[in-house]
């Protein structure tokens, strides 16, 4: 069986952002853009726990950045989601291209 390396952890961090980087270019609905920046922010928090993990064996400084980007996660989508509602009951549809006289 095939040990688990920091390489793994790394191109999956990797593979999760690059996905999110795509979704949130080529997308034109709301939802899929802010999936996509939450698929980012995760790329993102899996490379601070791998380096925490294999590098920093002292201090815990990559799980704090961790927690600290998940807290603003969840803010950054409560906050998109209701400016999404409050889009959505103006102009009745989710494409991003309708909202560019906002």
């Amino acid at each position: 069986m095939q040990e688990i390396t920091i390489y793994n952890y790394l191109f999956l961090g990797l593979l999760l952002f690059v996905i999110g980087i795509v979704g949130s270019i080529l997308s034109k609905h709301v939802i899929k853009v802010l999936i996509s920046i939450e698929f980012i922010l995760t790329g993102v928090n899996i490379n601070f726990i791998t380096f925490a993990t294999f590098c920093d064996s002292v201090s815990f400084d990559g799980y704090l950045f961790t927690l600290f980007y998940v807290g603003i996660g969840a803010v950054e989508l409560a906050v998109a989601l209701y400016i999404f509602y409050l889009m959505y009951n103006k102009k009745q549809s989710e494409n991003i291209e309708n909202y560019g006289d906002l």
